[in-house]
């Protein structure tokens, strides 16, 4: 797998649902993680995509991730791609003008659901996945574990902020390098 490009990348935030984040384990260090992953793409002009899971029975996305989102896509599947997540990210661009999105940078709750049957949703529609590990959450410690296995050997790659900030990046001569550099310190 190469390095994530942020000319054909968008970032997808999955259900961080005011009503659900409470039940997250290490929930407020996940949002945290998201906002902080959702700031690096926005530095960069990267589109930031949200979805929310039933918004009528879970509320809306916590006010930190909605406000980051370019486009926030409601659904009643588990699998965003169900619900017409494919067709918002042909809409998109890559960042910084850049080309057709083929790369998904994607973190979410419940990681072992939502975030699962999504990234699965997208693996099979043929998009490159970067999964942010400690940007997604689940009720339980172990279900987190097992979903992030399931979805390394689907063929996705499981990293953190920082890889795909840097990956993102490229290098220390990016004209929004060090803007991006103190956001993650």
């Amino acid at each position: 797998m190469n390095l994530i490009d942020a000319q054909r990348s968008v970032l997808v935030l999955i259900d961080y649902q005011q009503r659900l984040m409470p039940a997250i384990h290490r929930g407020a260090q996940v949002l945290q993680q998201a906002v902080l992953l959702a700031d690096v793409a926005r530095e960069l002009g990267i589109a930031v995509v949200g979805t929310e899971q039933n918004p009528r029975g879970l509320g809306p996305n916590e006010p930190a991730i909605r406000d980051r989102c370019t486009i926030t896509l409601p659904k009643m599947h588990f699998d965003a791609c169900e619900a017409g997540l494919i067709g918002r990210l042909q809409q998109c661009r890559g960042g910084r003008g850049g080309e057709a999105v083929s790369e998904v940078v994607i973190a979410g709750c419940e990681a072992h659901v939502c975030l699962l049957q999504t990234s699965l949703g997208l693996l099979r529609a043929g998009l490159s996945l970067w999964v942010v590990a400690p940007a997604c959450g689940s009720r339980s410690p172990s279900d987190h574990e097992l979903a992030m296995a399931r979805l390394r050997q689907a063929g996705a790659a499981i990293v953190s902020v920082e890889m795909a900030a840097f990956e993102w990046l490229r290098g220390c001569e990016h004209e929004r390098f060090k803007a991006v550099l103190q956001r993650l310190k």
